[in-house]
């Protein structure tokens, strides 16, 4: 086995010295929208908005595109053309049928969102699957690394079928495309990944977990976390490394994991090396490729293409709503450290779609981008711009300066008599006062933000905090059927999300 994994790790070093250099971005995705526009030059999208003659106008592709193609969110789209998808029409937005859609874990309201994989976006996530794992040439990993397991905890690989297409989150549809190389290191397994309870599922994996030799894991934070705390709990362990003692790596991606990490960490015994991805519903659109950096890489060569609206009160309302004609910048023209909206065209009939993510470039040359949170959970009810950046980074300085692990979080914007207040749920099952937590959260976001310091003068004249048991926030998501896999819950509550939210929240111990 040591001779094994020096093979394999001489093999992924070789691959990962031999990755391109940096791609020239503009010629990168040029390529990419070319190749996209005459693969869907004869669908019914295609022809209504004239990809030939967008094709044909070669010296501003990009700009003939932009002004032919409109910008599409997920109801005007779903409307208008992937109804048609899912009642089985080939053609569509993509050469031939859809067989799958992903429940898109974006939202954690009542209805959830079908977005179209098709066969060339599984293979997009698989190629890009690839590189994150030749990017391991550039840590510092042992030998042996190569020889143990992974363990994938996502969605269940058992399909929903209806007769026109199969349904289910995006982890169980690319799990359940795996290479068959690689199932050898996989865990938990083809029988376990199939189980749709989620609670069953990890109740299986704990079972199992004594006789797996697991060297990485993958998935969202807050499930990885609550799936070691059970095992660590069933076996009487000190910490996870007392049964997997070779785990060195933790994948993640979906949320932030700085508001984790503290609580996270507790479970181990040594640091590990993690690596941070942008798998969304709609592709497999960044990854980290080297170590010490807290950014991902846009995949530019790999059947997506990319445009950045600038998160300003120009193109946005205070609702996170997008206005008429906003400012779309190629990946050639952003700046580093301003914030843009995402939107994505791709090979799955995704075009000009607005996928509901804010980003920030922190190496323009690198095309190197941070999530920054969802244009939807940004709090400005007056004018205080409060970023889902600033709300993550006040969470982990708090847990830090009063030694608590919060596993969950969220703010609502309300009236207040004749102005306005936000009010914060934190889910913790460590001793809290409200009180407190108000006062270490305020003075946080008061350094962090300069709106929010002046707002928190003029017209935010309260800040509540509610404090709950971490259970609440998982019980809440298992009745809206939200568990498990890459479902999160949402950083910001408005409107009936919110009034849902509180009764669930006033009933829970009735």
């Amino acid at each position: 086995m040591p001779l094994l994994g020096s093979l394999i790790k001489g093999t992924i070093t070789t691959c990962g010295y031999q990755t391109p250099p940096l791609l020239d971005s503009k010629k990168a995705q040029r390529k990419t929208l070319i190749k996209l526009l005459r693969k869907a030059k004869t669908t019914q999208f295609g022809e209504k908005y004239g990809f030939n003659e967008i094709l044909n106008n070669k010296r501003d592709l990009f700009a003939e595109f932009q002004k032919r193609v409109p910008i599409y969110d997920y109801d005007k789209i779903h409307a208008e053309w992937w109804h048609k998808t899912q009642e089985g029409q080939s053609n569509v937005c993509w050469p031939g049928k859809i067989k799958h859609f992903a429940l898109s874990s974006g939202t954690s309201g009542a209805s959830s969102k079908y977005i179209p994989v098709s066969n060339q976006m599984i293979r997009q996530i698989k190629k890009t699957s690839v590189r994150e794992i030749l990017a391991l040439a550039q840590y510092d990993l042992p030998s042996d690394f190569f020889t143990k397991g992974a363990l994938m905890l996502g969605g269940s690989t058992h399909l929903n079928y209806n007769g026109i297409y199969y349904e289910g989150d995006l982890s169980g549809i690319s799990t359940g495309n795996i290479p068959i190389w690689f199932q050898k290191f996989y865990f938990p397994g083809k029988k376990i990944s199939r189980e749709r309870d989620w609670q069953t599922k990890l109740t299986e994996i704990v079972k199992k977990a004594k006789d797996w030799d697991v060297a990485a894991i993958v998935g969202v934070p807050a499930w990885l976390q609550i799936l070691m705390e059970q095992i660590i709990e069933h076996y009487g362990l000190n910490t996870i490394h007392d049964i997997w003692p070779n785990l060195q790596v933790f994948v993640h991606g979906g949320v932030s994991f700085n508001p984790y990490k503290a609580g996270f960490e507790k479970l181990l015994a040594h640091p590990l090396v993690y690596i941070e991805t942008y798998l969304a519903s709609e592709g497999f659109l960044a990854l980290q490729t080297r170590p010490n950096v807290d950014a991902m890489q846009l995949v530019l060569d790999n059947n997506i293409f990319f445009e950045f609206i600038p998160y300003n009160d120009d193109n946005f309302d205070n609702n996170g709503n997008l206005v008429s004609n906003p400012v779309a910048l190629t990946v050639d023209k952003v700046k580093e450290n301003e914030v843009y909206a995402l939107l994505l065209s791709s090979c799955a009939g995704t075009w000009r779609y607005m996928i509901g993510d804010t980003v920030k470039f922190t190496d323009v040359k690198r095309y190197e981008i941070k999530i920054t949170g969802r244009t939807k959970h940004y709090m400005n009810v007056c004018g205080e711009h409060l970023s889902q950046e600033n709300m993550n980074m006040a969470i982990e300085l708090m847990e830090k300066e009063l030694n608590v692990n919060i596993k969950e979080f969220s703010v609502a914007g309300i009236k207040h008599e004749t102005m306005f207040a936000h009010k914060w749920f934190i889910g913790t099952d460590d001793p809290l006062d409200s009180e407190t937590a108000v006062k270490t959260i305020d003075k946080y976001l008061k350094e962090l933000n300069d709106d929010y310091r002046v707002e928190r003068i003029a017209a935010i004249k309260e800040v509540f905090v509610e404090v709950l048991p971490s259970k609440v926030f998982y019980d809440y998501l298992d009745l809206i059927g939200k568990t498990g896999g890459s479902f999160k819950f949402p950083r910001v509550l408005r409107d009936e999300q919110l009034n849902k939210w509180n009764d669930f929240v006033k009933n829970y111990n009735k």
